[in-house]
């Protein structure tokens, strides 16, 4: 009997060691979830003609019932989307202010989606007035009891489940190549200008030698003073990657690239240099995480600025060094959006990217 213990007991410990090892592999199979439920709708209005009832300044809580549709064109899993997705019609593209992450899962590229709008918020981000704005991107949200801004997030599930309505799968959107002359001008919004907030592809893109990417240095205080911004503009500053994670950023500011950058913005800089904060070689006044980056093209004689999420996975990518120097040329694919009326593209993932001239990914 002992003996058949022991041999019992060494057998559950060579069980015990090769879990360590190695992960157990699972050979049950388990059916594929059921697709969520969809419905059909008829749209009362495209999402231009939805565009054109916003008045400039005036948020509008709809009181109307409307409904428009169109496919989703954007997915957040790469990190670039946050909280919201694109839908498009032939007529033009719109977002989606959900308070939701991990949207993919449930609102797929390429299905359609109806948005039944009565006591939803319609609005614009992105507005400037005056000779060096103009305009944003007219969204459907909720209003912002705050006023800070024109719309805010649909937060509640039961607000979302009753205004956002799954319909049709189907193939994701194909995006369509469009010329310069097709570009939005600054006066332009979704209703007077078709490609604006549709999934399109700019061909024969040059690098800009500049970035732009706004820094703060405490979250805590208020964002908007002068003595709390740090804006690397004008110039690349070092800065060769679409995006940059805090480790990134770390990796940006340690190196003294930005110390001979003001503090301040819109003409007062009066707050010293970048370098006066760098202490023990840490820099420690300054955040260290940047919401976006700006990386500006030219697509002929028009300023194209890719926008990228500091959150994105992809945003620590390098560009290319024959891209930064001017040697090649790049198409990408994104949503095409104005914000103050300079045109900002927004990709999907880092296969946005393609040179013009083998048509190969910059990322394989």
């Amino acid at each position: 009997m002992k003996k058949h213990l022991i041999l019992i007991l060494s057998a559950l410990a060579l069980v015990s060691v090769s879990c360590e090892e190695f992960e157990p592999v699972y050979t049950l199979k388990y059916d594929d979830p059921a697709p969520l439920a969809t419905q059909t709708l008829t749209p009362t209005h495209t999402i231009r003609q939805l565009a054109a009832m916003y008045k400039t300044t005036i948020p509008w809580t709809i009181d109307q019932n409307i409904i428009i549709a169109g496919k989703v064109s954007t997915t957040d899993q790469p990190g670039n989307f946050y909280k919201s997705f694109y839908i498009q019609d032939e007529t033009g593209g719109m977002e989606i202010k959900m308070g939701r992450s991990a949207l993919y899962n449930d609102y797929l590229p390429g299905q359609t989606v109806y948005v039944k709008c009565l006591g939803l918020t319609l609005g614009m981000y992105g507005y400037k007035s005056g000779s060096y704005g103009g305009q944003g991107m007219v969204q459907v949200g909720y209003s912002d009891p705050s006023g800070s801004y024109e719309t805010s997030y649909l937060e509640s599930p039961l607000i979302i489940d009753a205004h956002v309505i799954r319909g049709a799968y189907g193939d994701p959107v194909q995006p369509e190549v469009i010329k310069e002359s097709d570009l939005p001008k600054p006066s332009n919004t979704q209703a007077t200008n078709k490609y604006l907030g549709k999934l399109v592809t700019l061909k024969d893109l040059y690098y800009g030698q500049q970035a732009f990417v706004l820094l703060y240095l405490d979250y805590n205080k208020n964002t908007k003073e002068s003595s709390n911004r740090i804006f690397v503009s004008d110039d690349t500053w070092g800065v060769t990657t679409w995006a940059m994670s805090q480790t990134k950023m770390t990796e940006y500011i340690t190196s003294g690239v930005w110390d001979e950058i003001s503090i301040g913005n819109a003409g007062d800089y009066n707050y010293g240099k970048v370098g006066d904060l760098k202490g023990d070689g840490s820099y420690p006044g300054v955040q260290k995480s940047a919401y976006s980056v700006s990386q500006y093209f030219s697509m002929g004689n028009t300023e194209i600025q890719v926008r990228t999420s500091g959150y994105s996975k992809f945003g620590d990518l390098e560009i290319p060094e024959d891209v930064r120097a001017g040697q090649r040329a790049i198409d990408i694919t994104g949503i095409l959006t104005l914000y103050q009326g300079s045109i900002q593209f927004v990709v999907n993932s880092e296969k946005d990217f393609v040179y013009s001239d083998t048509h190969k990914p910059l990322y394989e």
